[in-house]
């Protein structure tokens, strides 16, 4: 069985459902991860967690040190990663508490630390990023989604904003323009890293509100709360029938 990992975004800084075996604080050479990585089970299958802005929830998306967490998950042998984001939705079927799969990602970021090779160290080295999520990963992710009967878009382009403030109305527009569906402050450069280093990796995105400029008013965070808190009970019970797939 490929070792698994999931990522936990905002409103995941725990996986209250697995039974923890054991926890592990790791050094990285790109310094010191998120968090400690959680082994446990999940519906009977051996998993490594690992919360992306820590636990509890402290880290901004910006000052996520994404190196250190995608080397530690590779050290402990995982070869699969199911990161879970909280976005805001863009286009119309990306309403609040909604999930998608997404298959594309646009990168708005700046500043990151976002590759492994780009020191004197490595060289140049230039990776495939056509298709940012694994086509098998996305297809088994959705296939559990119909199993377990929840309502998710199959496809969507997830536009990675630097945060941590949320975007204006005619950033927005811009990104709706460009194409994107979603948007979110962490999906790069996590998805490039792992891609780096040979993992496959595919997200399960959570819309928690309308991005701004798309709902009525502006973004009440106290509704945004309220959608993930139900957008994350469906999150759960995806990785379980993810999981559960022969």
């Amino acid at each position: 069985m490929t070792t698994l990992a999931i990522i936990g975004g905002s409103g995941l800084s725990q996986l209250k459902e697995l039974t923890i075996i054991k926890r592990e604080q790791l050094n990285t050479p790109y310094g010191a991860p998120s968090a400690e990585f959680i082994t446990g089970e999940l519906n009977h299958q051996k998993i490594i967690f690992l919360a992306r802005h820590g636990n509890p929830h402290t880290l901004a998306p910006h000052k996520i040190n994404y190196r250190a967490n995608i080397w530690g998950l590779k050290q402990l042998g995982v070869e699969s990663i199911i990161a879970v984001a909280a976005v805001g939705g863009i286009s119309t079927a990306m309403a609040p508490e909604h999930i998608a799969i997404p298959d594309q990602i646009i990168d708005y970021s700046h500043g990151r630390l976002h590759s492994y090779f780009d020191d004197k160290n490595h060289p140049v080295t230039h990776i495939d990023f056509t298709y940012p999520y694994h086509p098998n990963l996305r297809k088994a992710l959705i296939n559990a989604a119909a199993n377990a009967q929840i309502s998710i878009s199959p496809i969507g382009t997830y536009g990675c904003t630097q945060g941590p403030r949320l975007e204006t109305s005619a950033e927005i527009k811009r990104m709706q323009q460009d194409g994107c569906d979603l948007v979110g402050m962490t999906g790069m450069p996590e998805a490039a890293l792992a891609k780096e280093l040979g993992i496959d990796y595919a997200a399960i995105a959570v819309v928690a509100n309308w991005a701004a400029g798309k709902g009525a008013g502006g973004i009440s965070m106290a509704e945004l709360e309220q959608h993930l808190q139900v957008g994350m009970v469906k999150v759960i019970k995806l990785l379980n029938a993810f999981i559960a797939l022969p």
